[in-house]
């Protein structure tokens, strides 16, 4: 693994874990991410005390970007097969899901693609008054990889899953909260106090029940672990083809991956006509 370590890990005690992103300018995740979100998983699940872990983000304008889009296509290519049989960034997200320890995003600022799938993978969601979720890989002429199509379906229904994925707009933190796709937004100042508070009080219960009635949960609501390895695929398939190379690029001009450029309004940018 290489690169500098993008989640700080603070033991607030043995039950409670607040873990810290940052990577970058914008927190965009890229092939480092992925390799130290499989060994932060393999530790959260070997944690005999851990019931809870809550995961933030050092700027509090972008939570998890999204993709580097400009990253080294072929070492992530090149990654092997994790014990699941999954490719390792399919593979975190399913094992993510599925840690019996409660995962909970506190999602500030902006977090689309493969950011979005981060949080859709953690199992309750709260967010500032400032957030901002989407999925604008359509746009750019992908299919999603991380199993959002299956995620947001069983969540919000099919109508607003299509939406969301189709559409390749933003979502305002209100909207997100009415469709369902964060659990509640909190005042302007109040969500990292709440989101504390929240994982104290989970972590102050009795941790076989806290884990147990997970378990119960995850059994009728999650995907199977073949949705995410075709989900990913057809993301290979779709990403990265010539003929879309031109609404990258023009995105890209117009200052994707910069904090000051289409990121602010990346699902008006990515709907406008070319020339418009």
């Amino acid at each position: 693994m290489s690169g500098e370590t993008q989640f700080d890990v603070q033991e607030v005690s043995p039950s409670y874990w607040r873990v810290t992103f940052s990577n970058g300018e914008i927190n965009l995740i890229d092939p480092d991410t992925i390799e130290q979100l499989a060994e932060l998983i393999t530790r959260i699940e070997r944690a005999p005390e851990l019931t809870v872990v809550v995961f933030r983000s050092a700027d509090p304008d972008f939570f998890m970007a999204h993709y580097d889009m400009l990253a080294d296509r072929s070492r992530v290519a090149a990654m092997k097969p994790a014990a699941s049989g999954l490719h390792p960034y399919a593979d975190n997200v399913y094992r993510l899901v599925r840690v019996p320890a409660v995962t909970v995003s506190e999602i500030n600022g902006r977090t689309r693609g493969a950011g979005s799938e981060f949080a859709l993978a953690t199992d309750i969601r709260f967010a500032g008054p400032g957030a901002i979720l989407g999925h604008f890989e359509v746009g750019v002429g992908s299919v999603p990889g991380g199993d959002p199509t299956g995620r947001l379906a069983r969540m919000l229904g099919r109508g607003r899953a299509l939406e969301i994925l189709l559409g390749a707009d933003d979502f305002p933190a209100d909207l997100a909260e009415r469709y369902g796709y964060v659990n509640r937004v909190l005042p302007d100042g109040e969500l990292e106090d709440f989101v504390d508070g929240f994982a104290r009080r989970i972590a102050g219960f009795d941790r076989t029940a806290v884990r147990e009635t997970k378990s119960l949960v995850d059994a009728v609501t999650e995907p199977p672990v073949e949705e995410f390895g075709a989900a990913l695929s057809a993301f290979f398939r779709t990403s990265g083809r010539p003929e879309n190379a031109h609404r990258v690029e023009r995105l890209l001009d117009a200052g994707l991956q910069k904090r000051d450029g289409a990121e602010l309004d990346l699902g008006r940018r990515v709907g406008t006509p070319p020339g418009a």
